[in-house]
């Protein structure tokens, strides 16, 4: 992943605007529009993982729901550090 500073913080994090702790309404839909779909994504593999009788299947399915549910966080995170 491209790095724009010492901190690790990826570049699409980095304020390009004066005030780094705010977000314009622009980049605020595109971050909401992106926590829908990890919430979606992970409701999905959850549903999987409850119907799949195979073990393999059904660890599967919970590892990626884990992975859904960890980028939602991360975004959350990043909105709550803007405000």
């Amino acid at each position: 992943m491209q790095r724009n500073d010492q901190s690790g913080t990826p570049w699409f994090m980095n304020g390009s605007s004066e005030n780094s702790n705010s977000i314009n309404n622009k980049d605020l839909s595109v971050v909401q529009d992106e926590m829908y779909s990890e919430a979606l994504a992970y409701k999905k593999c959850t549903v999987y993982a409850e119907r799949f009788g195979d073990q393999s299947l059904k660890s599967m399915a919970n590892a990626h729901a884990e992975h859904h549910r960890q980028h939602f966080d991360a975004l959350q995170n990043y909105l709550e550090s803007k405000q």
